[in-house]
């Protein structure tokens, strides 16, 4: 399917599927954040209340190269308004619950009773908005023994056994070179978020919609937390994987590539276009557990025929032949693949200085309500004048605020 065919019924007058929807986002750093982005590429009116200082993640290195503008901000803060608000003081508060009675969803990722502590907390919005679908996104969850303690993504993965299973056989356990917990706590606050929406548009009943990094991690488990309660351990494989061989990456004459055999009918093909056709259906090789047991010599195998070629050789050769097969990238590889730009997950933006950056670009496609990223990440309180209007406060009043150091 070409891309035109696919959004040939596009709608161009809202800007995503959650057109319509208010959400006010009081957050730091990168789970709650994720959250409200999901929700605001989806076309959600996403309103980032922040301290007058600015969100943590303003600040986190590096920055976009020539700019002063941080890549954790520009990414994770795009397609959103920005109000500075000290929601400490009593004036931001009431601010913040004036905002609240006419908004859909509040998403918080503090520790547990910090809102509640400003008079902001699920109860004390539910007084001024019933319906309200209030997130919170924290590292253990709104209960549980651990639920005071602080949390964030590397423990997260700590707890949750991640880390475990994370690097080589012989390593030690290694946490993932991303920000998993958060991203998966982000993206599991939006679908609660849309869920609770749904009941709210069916019943009337707003809710407490309560997300943990750990409970993010163990639920995309594939099932070892099952398989641990149940008494077996789980151990690093490293690029193995455990269920087929050979599966594995594999060096060519310029860089590596990942492989797989993952069907008997995969190593039927395979076997004679590595030169060894009599392997074919030979007992040792053509079922998947013959493979598992000679899974050493399954990858000498193929190592040896990966060295003699190039990386693009052997991705068209396998792929051509219906193998599984793909380069290792850098991610300066993955931004020049012409599948990468294809799928518009990189978008030119143009940033607040003037300059112009290529911003990763919303994951689901929607054939009808396309989505995009519509404006960069705002500046601190970009938004403060047209938010704070909009409940009645003038310039003069503004002016105050400002003054007192409420916003900035």
């Amino acid at each position: 399917m070409k891309k035109t065919d696919f959004y040939r019924n596009a709608r161009t007058d809202i800007p995503g599927p959650l057109s319509g929807i208010r959400v006010l986002e009081a957050t730091t750093t990168w789970a709650g954040p994720m959250c409200a982005a999901v929700l605001a590429d989806f076309g959600a009116d996403v309103i980032k209340v922040e301290i007058p200082s600015g969100d943590v993640s303003r600040s986190l290195q590096p920055n976009l190269p020539g700019t002063e503008i941080s890549f954790a901000h520009a990414t994770v803060n795009r397609n959103k308004r920005a109000l500075s608000l000290d929601v400490r003081t009593e004036q931001g508060r009431d601010i913040f619950l004036e905002l609240a009675a006419r908004t859909d969803v509040v998403v918080e990722n503090f520790k547990v009773g910090t809102m509640t502590g400003y008079g902001l907390g699920y109860e004390q919005l539910c007084e001024v908005k019933p319906d309200i679908v209030y997130v919170s996104i924290t590292g253990w969850g709104q209960f549980g023994p651990n639920h005071a303690a602080a949390g964030y993504d590397p423990l997260a993965q700590a707890a949750s056994g991640f880390m475990s299973v994370t690097g080589s056989p012989d390593g030690p356990p290694t946490k993932a070179g991303t920000y998993l917990a958060d991203d998966l706590g982000g993206l599991h606050g939006a679908l609660g978020t849309m869920a609770a929406l749904r009941h709210r548009d069916q019943t009337g009943e707003g809710q407490h919609v309560d997300v943990a990094l750990q409970d993010a991690l163990l639920f995309q488990s594939n099932g070892l937390l099952t398989l641990g309660a149940m008494g077996m351990e789980p151990t690093r494989s490293g690029n193995e994987f455990g269920a087929a061989a050979p599966a594995n990456v594999y060096e060519c004459q310029d860089g590596a590539v990942f492989a797989g055999i993952l069907l008997d009918s995969h190593w039927r093909t395979l076997a004679p276009i590595i030169g060894e056709p009599d392997l074919a259906d030979h007992e040792s090789f053509a079922t998947r557990q013959g493979r598992l047991e000679n899974r050493e010599l399954c990858n000498i195998l193929l190592a040896n025929w990966f060295a003699l070629r190039t990386q693009e050789e052997a991705v068209s050769t396998l792929r051509a032949a219906g193998l599984p097969i793909a380069p290792v990238n850098t991610y300066p590889q993955a931004a020049k693949d012409p599948h990468v730009l294809e799928r518009d997950m990189l978008q030119q933006t143009k940033l607040k200085n003037g300059d112009t950056a290529p911003i990763t670009g919303p994951a689901v496609k929607f054939s009808r309500t396309p989505t995009r990223v519509r404006s960069c990440a705002p500046e601190i309180g970009e938004d403060n004048a047209e938010i704070l209007s909009s409940i009645g406060l003038d310039a003069k009043a503004q002016q105050a605020l400002s003054a007192s150091g409420v916003i900035s």
